[in-house]
């Protein structure tokens, strides 16, 4: 650098890659911060506003907190105008990273990170298609033989504890897919710290939703509601990613529900529905998409326990109809609540019906969880075994159903499980 010319904004940030105070920054994503850095170390809000290709106007308003960058385009355009490895920003390598010193230096944790991701991704597809049940051992094997050790290792970085948090609570979900609630509380519990202590509040508030999740399981109303705020007020710490929003406001309005609050439920449901109509370019590698067939899903759970039955059709309806066949486990207990809703209308034929299309689903789908909402339509409709075609048809479930039980013995725990929305592993 010249010493008679102002310094650039790209040698600054080179001189504060090894920064602790910078690489906290980078990780929180907090642009604003990083402008107040740059420009406490010499170089002067024109420069940095000409080499983001922003105006200073936005520049200002970005370093006094009135507005924070939330597109993933515009940090990919930082990360490029002052040259801050991707990989700091959360983001894949950018083109010129190759040739950058700095990239070489955590080459390795780059690699190890994107074999996280894969195996993240192929463990995610195989329990859309096949449960959890089955898979559980796979994950924790990943976890002990290939996260674990970098763990330990002094020498890595942050992004480590987030791979580790990823896939702890991909852990916890196939517990709770195998009935093994306890064991994915626990899953849950250790994944939130290593979340936080990676700095990524958007895994954080993901986790702190399956959390909620696991608490309307069990039937522990105000805790859910507890861990869908916590959930919210971690994203607010992060860029704004609208399907993670509306998921973290839909369990809350599961939990407004399950507690009696119809209003409250009503009005966190609306705006989860508002956030999800919102176009966005945020994505998150480590997040699982909540789409519209999820919301249509938790939307009819939340109207059934508020006892609005017709609702709760409209929307476990078109659950079903949104579901692909891709999602075995997802279109099951889309159809479990739809029938649940038929009975609870008292239509009965309507809910043998699709009963019926239910007896087609694979009876080696790896996941106790559908055998225990099988039951407990089971349970629902034998209170009207005087209707003839109820009767016939508990029949032929109990014959499925005991084919069911000798293909998962060796992952059934004794039976047990509450009431369950779509929400996939991960």
């Amino acid at each position: 650098m010249d010493l008679g010319q102002p310094p650039s904004p790209r040698d600054v940030v080179a001189g504060l890659l090894g920064d602790e105070r910078m690489l906290a920054i980078l990780r929180a994503r907090d642009i604003g911060a990083l402008f107040k850095l740059l420009n406490g170390r010499g170089v002067s809000t024109r420069r940095l506003a000409a080499a983001a290709e922003i105006t200073q106007g936005r520049l200002y308003d970005y370093m006094n907190g009135r507005t924070r960058v939330e597109k993933l385009s515009m940090f990919e355009q930082l990360a490029d105008a002052f040259h801050i490895p991707g990989t700091l920003l959360g983001l894949a390598a950018r083109p010129w990273e190759p040739m950058a010193p700095v990239q070489t230096a955590s080459l390795a944790d780059v690699l190890a990170e994107s074999d996280d991701l894969a195996a993240l991704d192929a463990f995610r597809e195989a329990d859309r298609q096949t449960g959890g049940g089955r898979l559980y051992g796979a994950v924790v094997q990943h976890l002990r033989m290939s996260v674990a050790p970098r763990l330990m290792d002094g020498t890595t970085g942050p992004n480590v504890f987030g791979a580790a948090a990823a896939l702890t609570e991909m852990a916890g979900w196939m517990a709770h897919d195998s009935g093994q609630d306890a064991l994915a509380a626990a899953h849950f519990a250790k994944a939130l710290p290593l979340a936080r202590i990676s700095g990524d509040h958007l895994l954080a508030a993901h986790i702190a939703a399956s959390r909620s999740h696991l608490s309307l399981q069990s039937g522990d109303s105000k805790q859910a509601a507890h861990w869908a705020l916590a959930g919210i007020e971690f994203a607010r710490g992060g860029p704004h990613v609208p399907s993670l929003a509306a998921r973290l406001h839909t369990m809350h309005a599961r939990a407004l529900a399950a507690l009696a609050q119809p209003a409250s439920a009503r009005y966190a449901l609306g705006h989860a529905r508002t956030l999800l109509d919102l176009t966005s370019d945020e994505t998150h590698p480590w997040l699982s998409p909540f789409d519209r067939a999820a919301l249509a899903s938790e939307s009819a759970l939340v109207l059934q326990d508020l006892g609005q039955y017709g609702g709760a059709l409209e929307h476990a309806q078109e659950a079903v109809r949104l579901r692909g066949r891709g999602r075995a486990r997802s279109l099951t207990l889309s159809r479990i609540t739809l029938a649940a809703v038929y009975v609870q209308r008292r239509d009965l034929d309507a809910a043998v019906g699709v009963g019926t299309e239910l007896l087609l689903t694979s009876p080696a789908l790896g996941s106790v969880r559908v055998v225990h909402q099988l039951d407990g339509l089971r349970d629902l409709l034998a209170r009207h075994a005087d209707h003839s075609p109820v009767r016939e048809y508990l029949a032929r479930f109990d014959e499925a159903r005991r084919t069911r039980a000798l293909l998962l013995a060796d992952i059934m725990p004794p039976r047990g499980g509450n009431g369950s929305g779509d929400t996939d592993t991960g």
